[in-house]
Parts: structure tokens; sequence; C-alpha cells
């Protein structure tokens, strides 16, 4: 299968050509770097060195024994995708090319606005070009489970069936965002909906829960292979946020109540989701949405088992809890549907604790990049739109290495 990947040089995007390629799919990409100039923005890095892409081109040729078709470019550009496409004309084309941070779109105006036209502008045209160039080309989108909110209902994958004076429907599932970047994927949602619906494209809505780790079965000692993990208070996901904290021995930093539920799934589930997604297509005029994720954890339970991890390889990890940045509900009801994937051949592949050990052994030798950025682990960015330093909330909860030591 012929398959673009619309932001190739990310987290997600990089490994997912590498897993593709090994099944023997003929791989394309784009980017236009922006990820690696967001995250200098916050004044980060990526805790793992990453290659160049001229660097990660070459890798990919000597591993696989093919070229990958890559161009730099603007996905906000209609001609430049449409050019694109008509050129490679792919079978399936995922979307991850898209700014995935709410803390950044909630910076200010700027970064609000960018978010949403970056976002949203990219994915129409997407979908125009592949109206007028390769109509039957199957689009895979990267969403997120946070379009969903935290309702007081179970979440369906997408859809549900609702009875209101005494009539009855199937209709989407309603969107509660909690950052302008999640609004932006509601928006390219009905987009999307609405273009299958119209057009008789055909489209997965992937919406992910929050992926951790650093290792897919393609990602070797070559270095040139690896992938970006970002720690910053803007990319650095939550657990690997906190194993970024535990190596270094800061804080593990927990918002407020720390009540809040959310779906995770280690990087080479998510890949294996992606794939499985890309080679089971919809049918024509379909708009499918599928809930990724493997479990939903409690972020204290997370910062705990962080901390008992670590303590294995001798890191002194505190708990520490901060006021709340974000307007979220503290403590909630969430119980989502994720069967699609399931019937498809997923299966999670590792434990929780194992991908922690392999994410905690990739991050020690790094521990200098992290302490050179330290100062990105600290949240300054709040919904309320000031941006201030975080402030303690309670006493620092030791980790168990650090309580072996207080006890000797």
């Amino acid at each position: 299968m012929r398959v673009l990947i619309a932001g190739i040089d990310g987290y997600l995007g990089w490994p997912l050509a590498l897993a593709l390629a090994a099944r023997g799919h003929e791989l394309a990409g784009v980017d236009l770097f922006l990820r690696r100039r967001w995250v200098e923005e916050m004044g980060s890095h990526s805790a793992i060195p990453i290659a160049s892409m001229h660097e990660r081109l070459a890798a990919y040729r000597e591993h696989f024994g093919a070229a990958l078709w890559f161009r730099e470019g603007d996905l906000r550009a209609p001609g430049f995708v449409r050019r694109v496409l008509a050129e490679f004309q792919p079978e399936a084309v995922v979307h991850l090319g898209e700014m995935p941070s709410a803390p950044y779109s909630m910076i200010d105006v700027d970064h609000a606005v960018f978010t949403q036209t970056n976002n949203i502008v990219s994915t129409l045209n997407l979908l125009f070009a592949l109206r007028d160039t390769c109509p039957d080309t199957h689009l895979v989108k990267l969403g997120t489970m946070g379009e969903y909110g935290t309702p007081n209902l179970d979440i369906p994958e997408g859809f549900f069936e609702i009875e209101y004076r005494g009539r009855r429907d199937r209709l989407p599932f309603p969107r509660q965002a909690g950052s302008w970047y999640h609004l932006s994927k509601v928006h390219d949602s009905h987009n999307i909906m609405f273009a299958c619906r119209t057009w008789q494209l055909r489209s997965t809505d992937v919406m992910q829960g929050i992926v951790y780790g650093t290792r897919t079965r393609q990602i070797t000692s070559d270095a040139r292979l690896g992938t970006r993990l970002d720690f910053d208070e803007a990319f650095g996901t939550v657990i690997n946020r906190f194993c970024c904290q535990a190596v270094i021995g800061h804080p593990i930093t927990l918002y407020g109540a720390a009540q809040r539920q959310r779906g995770f799934l280690p990087l080479r589930d998510s890949i294996q989701c992606l794939t499985l997604a890309i080679e089971h297509p919809p049918a024509t005029g379909e708009y499918r949405v599928f809930n990724q994720l493997e479990a939903v954890y409690n972020l204290c339970q997370l910062a705990e088992r962080v901390q008992r991890i670590g303590g294995e390889f001798g890191l002194a990890a505190d708990i520490r809890r901060l006021d709340n940045p974000r307007v979220e509900a503290e403590a909630h009801y969430y119980n989502p549907d994720h069967q699609h994937l399931l019937d498809l051949g997923y299966r999670p592949t590792h434990d929780m604790d194992t991908e922690l050990r392999v994410l905690l052994a990739d991050l020690l030798p790094q521990r200098q990049r992290i302490v050179a950025k330290q100062a990105a682990l600290v949240p300054g960015i709040h919904w309320d739109g000031r941006r201030r330093a975080a402030r303690a909330v309670d006493e620092a909860v030791p980790g168990p290495a650090a309580r072996r030591r207080q006890a000797s």
C-alpha cells in the first residue's frame, strides 16, 4: 500500500513510517519541522536526541533498502497539498501534521489563532485535495479523546443512539472540548464527517488517548531511527514528563487534586493501532471513529507508579501537587468504549510497569540533557490567561528510594 504521512518528523510520524516500511508498504512523508521550533520556543528540546531528516532518510534507506519519498512543505498551502497527492497518489493518508498541545493553544490570542488556523486549514486542504486528486484514498486523521471532555456518561466511539420526544436517531456524541487545541480537533471531526457524507470520501477519525514511551520494534540501537520525547509543559505528555522529572530528581508534579482520569497507551501500541486502521480501510463514503487507548488510569496513581518503578533504579522521586493551571474537573466519571480496534486485532504488547522500566532506562543516559532544560518542566501557562510560576499546594511526598535513605 502507498501511504503518505503528514507530520512524518514527529513523535508518532517517524516510528509509524518505520513500522509500515517493515510491513512492506511504500512510504512518503511531508513535514515543515514546526514541532522542533515549537519545543524550542518553550525553552526545551527532546530528551532523546533526534537526527535531522537528512540523516533519518539515509538510515531508512539503509535499513529498508528503499527510499522514503519526502517533501518539505506547509499543509496550509493548498497548492502544495494538491501537488503532493497528485504526484504520489497515496492509497492512505495519515494526518499527523497538526499542533498537538492544549497548553500551547492557551498561551495567548496569537497561539490560539495559530492553533486553529494551522489545524483546521490543513485538514480542509487535505479534504479538498483528496476530492480532486485521489477520492478513493483513505484518510486516517489523528484526533484526541479530549474532544469528548469528561461527560457524566459512558463515551461511545463517535456515535450513540438517542431517543428524544418519542423519536430515535444515531447521532455524533456531543463534544465538550477543554482548550482551543481540542476545539480545533472537534472542528476537524465535523469537517471530515461532512466531506465523507457530501463527497463520498472515506475516513477513520482516531480519538487517541495519551501516548508514552520511547520504543517500537523498529527503533533499535541506530540512533538515527529514534523518535523524540518531549518533557516541557506544552508538549511533554504526562507520563513522559513524570519520568523525566524522576530521572533528574525533580519532584513529580501533579496539578490540583490529581484525581482526573485519562486513557493511555504506550508508543508501540499506538503504532500498532494506527497500522490496523490503515490496513483495514472503511467503505466509500464512510466516516468511522476509533477510540484508541489501552486502559484508563488515575493521574495520582500514575505518579505513584512512576515513583515506585523509579525506586528500582535508585531514583529518589518525590511527588508534589501544584495549583492546577487548567480549568477542568478535578474528579469525574470516565468510561470510554474502545472495542473497534480490538475487533481488528489490537492486542497490548507490554504491561505499563515493563514499559516504564524501558522508558526510564532510555532516559537515564540523557539526564544532563533534561537538567539543562529543567525550567521547562514547571507549568507557567494558565487557562485564565495569565503566565505565572506554579505554586506548590502541599508538602512533597518522598519516593521509596528517599524513604530508605531516611530510614538508614
